[in-house]
């Protein structure tokens, strides 16, 4: 038992990748749609690829989702609306009219009158509630029939413009009034029914919806039906309306019927499968090409999340609405990737990112087409991230991109350009100014999963930051040595390729362990007191050691990141403190190495060994004498060369060739710093 936990807990890094690989994959399978793929691919207006298409089965051809809309327009306007109607109101007002007519009349009206204005009365009731008054009034149509009902049951028909509103009582009295030559008494009438006048219509909105609801329900979705081993379509025979249409209703039924409950576990099992291959070809990759990578822990989660994040956001989209999956800035994964680990890697997790993202969006080629182009401009066109133009300029140049690349889909498609969706390219402009969070994610990146970017690097770089200035101040000697150290370290990346922000900024924090006792260093003995003296050749080797072993501390101490952290361990890797063990060899013949040896580990990237070379180079050119081209040349030369018979460059990923290139950078640049002319004769 005892073993097999040592055996895990040795192994843990593996258990741990292969514990976020089977979730990260049930993940993304849990997102994807759930239905079958359909193993045709066909667009509108062009040519059928495929063999000859005979159905499969029999299956019935589904309405456009604009024929369903426009019968739902129809069925919607031609139903009825239904008025709820009171009759007792009419009685009412009769009744109260019949009571008070002759009050509302002058005394002088002669007997004959008061019968004509009885008359005239009950035929303005009768006009107005025929049909009946509204009690709200309403913004339908004159022409849209009704339906009056009583305790639910029909009592009339007829149309909107029968009904009165309140507002029109008065012009209907006038209508009567004048048609009967009684319009002197307008006033009269007037002021009387407006007391006595009551509506007695409401609209039943509940009982028109559930009717409406009926008829909705009764709107086939499909239009005729085709036979099993029908020909829907031949080979290279043009894609019409109707065969489109034929073509997507075989597609649904399709998926509908593989992703039923016999085949829900086998399609399952498929699409795991295909995650996982896309998921493995990217551990495969990291094994194989970025072992540093691979060995970390924090950055493969931090790649698996981040892919895992982007399809996520896609699938929340397309369930939404789809036509908006061109907002999601697929671009930031590219760019993130960039700025944390490298260009490669950025687009090899890009191009499976998209190709899963295939499963999930529609037109999944011209999507996958484009946003594979877009993923290479970005990692063609953004370098330097840190500057803000750079990104301001390679967004601009991925939304043109996106735009030139669909317009040229849209006219293949459409062969004109007559109805092109403008609407789309401002989806594209959305997605480039999305893109530009790209920054604040970066930093938010940062402080989450403790990595480092080129921006993280510029800020560290300046030298008027806190603990540069405090090494400037300690120990000046060794802060002038680290600026000299961070040019050279920066000429010599770019040279062969590194990164040169990074062998900058470690360079220049990589001794700021000598603060803690500044004058044993030779660089920061102005007063020519050297205190060691008055030491061992031990005590003084310790002390010459521990500078890396206080750089850590101090480094910790104000959080720098791992990154820069590397280089103050690695910097002498496992180097002798060559003068005190050449003095402890000529007292004693018997002389432990490891008393004078720094404790590496040795540099393990192409930057930590650079800054190895332009350390000792730069450190050890203090001591020229008379300084000519041969000797800067030959002293390089033995320097760098006995680091290399020391094998201190061995678990770093560089070559001979760009060692070379190295010592030519550094024969250059110390031969400028002493300022080597050639001698004029006399």
């Amino acid at each position: 038992m005892k073993d097999f936990i040592n055996k895990l807990y040795r192994n843990h890094a593996l258990i741990y990748k292969a514990l976020l690989f089977v979730a990260t994959t049930f993940f993304i399978v849990y997102l994807f749609p759930k239905s079958g793929k359909f193993k045709y691919d066909f667009e509108k207006g062009k040519p059928w690829q495929s063999e000859n298409l005979q159905a499969p089965f029999n299956f019935a051809i589904k309405k456009t989702e604009a024929e369903i809309a426009s019968e739902k327009e129809q069925v919607e306007a031609q139903i009825p609306l239904y008025f709820d109607v009171d009759y007792t109101v009419k009685t009412k007002v009769e009744n109260a009219f019949y009571l008070k007519y002759k009050e509302a009349f002058n005394d002088s009206i002669t007997a004959s009158d008061l019968v004509e204005i009885k008359k005239v009365g009950n035929e303005i009731i009768n006009n107005l509630y025929d049909y009946g008054i509204l009690k709200e009034n309403h913004n339908f149509s004159a022409e849209r029939q009704i339906i009056l009902l009583n305790n639910r049951e029909q009592i009339k028909e007829g149309f909107i413009a029968n009904l009165i509103r309140q507002d029109d009582v008065s012009a209907v009295i006038n209508t009567i009034l004048k048609r009967n030559n009684l319009l002197n008494y307008r006033n009269e009438f007037t002021a009387l029914f407006f007391d006595l006048v009551e509506p007695n219509l409401v609209f039943d909105s509940s009982f028109t919806n559930k009717v409406k609801a009926n008829e909705l329900n009764k709107i086939s979705f499909t239009r005729g039906s085709i036979a099993k081993e029908t020909l829907i379509i031949s080979k290279g025979e043009v894609v019409d309306e109707g065969t489109y249409q034929i073509l997507k209703s075989l597609q649904q039924e399709y998926e509908s019927q593989v992703w039923n409950k016999s085949n829900y576990i086998w399609v399952l099992i498929a699409y795991t499968v295909l995650v996982a291959l896309a998921l493995l070809m990217l551990l495969l990759f990291l094994q194989k090409y970025r072992v540093a990578v691979f060995d970390d822990n924090t950055k493969v989660t931090f790649i698996f999340f981040n892919i895992a994040l982007i399809i996520l956001i896609s699938t929340m989209v397309v369930n939404y609405n789809s036509k908006y999956i061109y907002v999601v800035p697929i671009c930031i994964l590219p760019l993130v990737f960039k700025a944390f680990f490298d260009a490669r890697l950025g687009l090899f997790a890009h191009v499976l990112t998209v190709l899963l993202l295939g499963f999930i969006v529609p037109n999944s080629y011209e999507y996958m087409f484009l946003q594979i182009i877009a993923g290479i401009v970005t990692i063609l066109t953004v370098s330097e991230l840190y500057k803000r133009a750079n990104l301001f300029i390679s967004v601009g140049q991925i939304t043109l991109i996106y735009i030139i690349a669909y317009f040229a889909f849209f006219v293949i498609h459409e062969g004109s350009v007559t109805e092109l969706k403008w609407e789309t390219f401002i989806w594209f402009i959305l997605c480039g100014l999305a893109t530009l969070f790209v920054q604040p994610l970066i930093y938010a990146y940062e402080k989450l999963f403790g990595l480092v970017s080129d921006v993280s690097l510029l800020e560290l770089s300046d030298t008027n930051s806190k603990l540069l200035k405090e090494l400037s101040n300690k120990a000046p000697g060794t802060f002038h040595h680290s600026l000299n150290v961070a040019n050279l370290a920066e000429a010599s990346a770019n040279e062969i390729g590194a990164n040169a922000m990074l062998a900058r900024v470690g360079a220049l924090y990589h001794d700021i362990g000598k603060m803690k006792n500044p004058t044993y260093f030779t660089e920061n003995q102005s007063t020519g007191i050297n205190p060691h003296q008055e030491l061992s050749n031990k005590e003084s080797a310790e002390i010459i050691v521990n500078h890396v072993i206080n750089g850590i501390e101090i480094a910790r101490k104000y959080n720098l990141p791992d990154r820069v952290i590397d280089f103050i361990r690695t910097h002498h890797g496992t180097s002798l403190v060559y003068y005190f063990y050449a003095k402890e060899k000529k007292e004693f013949e018997k002389v432990n190495k490891t008393d004078f040896s720094y404790p590496g580990p040795k540099p393990f990237s192409k930057e930590t060994a650079i800054l190895m070379m332009c350390d000792s180079v730069e450190a050890a050119s203090k001591s020229l004498k008379e300084p000519t081209t041969t000797k800067i040349e030959a002293f390089v030369e033995n320097i760098i060369n006995k680091q290399i018979e020391e094998e201190q460059f061995l678990n770093a990923n560089i070559t001979f060739k760009e060692i070379q290139s190295i010592k030519k950078v550094l024969k250059y640049k110390l031969a400028n710093i002493y300022h080597l002319r050639i001698e004029y004769p006399e």
